[in-house]
């Protein structure tokens, strides 16, 4: 490949793996607080999905009624709509106690069945699939050579690595809230007799989890698509889920993870236009293939939080 193909093929594919990290920090941020607090959310397939639906359903609406904003608008609601489904997980394994992998699995297939359900309250059996003028992209290098089109990116992009990595680090590790979480993670009895409210901390830390997952799958329907379809999240939660063990519960190697899962993505949707004689079936597998690999490498001397799993009886 001539130099001057290979820096635009180069500088295509780190642009690319940006925004395809995007949703994964937001659902692997907000799964790395709610597991740091003991709880595994496996509703998180779910309630990106129902974000995605959400966002694009609300941001339709208020589209088609002319209100300013209407994208944000429906971000807004599918924060609310994220926020809903992790009070009611917050409700099965805090306040019932029941198991976390069952009711997490009930969680996903209840937002997954609501939202398609939704879907044909709200427009219907169209053949054609509704769509909307989704966020653009700009660039804070303007149109310098490189690192200009690198940089082409969402808000929500700048906002995941420049604002939520940091931010998650800050709150983990430098606040009050961030110790009385990792405290009620690892020991919620010995938490409780220092006077933290074990309850309300899980059930804050579900909420705001759960608001992040959503922001991930609205992402999708409201930048990267402008629309809403079935298969829009295609697996992104299971792979947050691998993410947050290779990232033993960081937020930053848990962008390191994203990355990782979005490089290959947008290596494998380039390496398609080259005319490889590999099955296409080959190329979709192979970020999760990687994925994998990389969480039974990185995952086997995993930490876990001492609380995880395991529900709060106050005695």
């Amino acid at each position: 490949m001539e130099p001057g193909l290979f820096l635009t093929f180069l500088v295509g594919l780190i642009g690319a793996t940006l925004r395809v990290a995007t949703p994964l920090i937001f659902a692997t941020i907000g799964e790395v607080y709610t597991e740091r607090a003991g709880i595994l959310n496996l509703g998180i397939e779910g309630i990106m999905f129902l974000g995605a639906f959400a966002g694009f359903a609300v941001a339709f609406k208020a589209e088609q009624a002319e209100l300013s904003g209407y994208l944000w608008w429906g971000l807004l609601g599918a924060m609310i709509a994220g926020l809903v489904m992790s009070l009611l997980m917050g409700f099965f394994s805090v306040t019932l106690g029941v198991n976390q992998h069952v009711s997490g699995l009930g969680i996903t297939l209840l937002s997954i069945g609501l939202s398609l359900y939704g879907f044909r309250l709200v427009f219907g059996e169209s053949s054609v699939l509704p769509s909307i003028d989704p966020f653009g992209q700009f660039s804070i290098f303007g149109d310098l050579p490189v690192l200009g089109p690198i940089f082409r990116q969402y808000l929500l992009t700048y906002v995941a690595f420049i604002l939520l990595v940091p931010l998650a680090w800050w709150i983990l590790y430098r606040t009050s809230f961030g110790l009385e979480l990792r405290a009620v993670g690892e020991n919620p009895e010995a938490a409780d007799a220092a006077g933290i409210n074990v309850f309300r901390v899980r059930y804050l830390t579900l909420a705001l989890g759960g608001a992040l997952m959503a922001v991930g799958g609205a992402f999708l329907s409201l930048a990267q698509l402008g629309a809403f379809s079935p298969g829009i999240i295609a697996g992104r939660g299971w792979v947050c889920i691998a993410l947050v063990i290779f990232a033993k519960w960081d937020p930053i190697r848990a962008m390191g993870g994203a990355l990782l899962f979005g490089g290959v993505f947008a290596l494998q949707l380039r390496l398609q236009t080259l005319g490889l004689e590999l099955p296409f079936e080959f190329f979709l597998a192979l970020p999760y293939l990687v994925t994998i690999i990389a969480l039974a490498i990185a995952g086997r001397n995993a930490a876990y939080p001492g609380a995880y799993l395991k529900p709060y009886r106050r005695e």
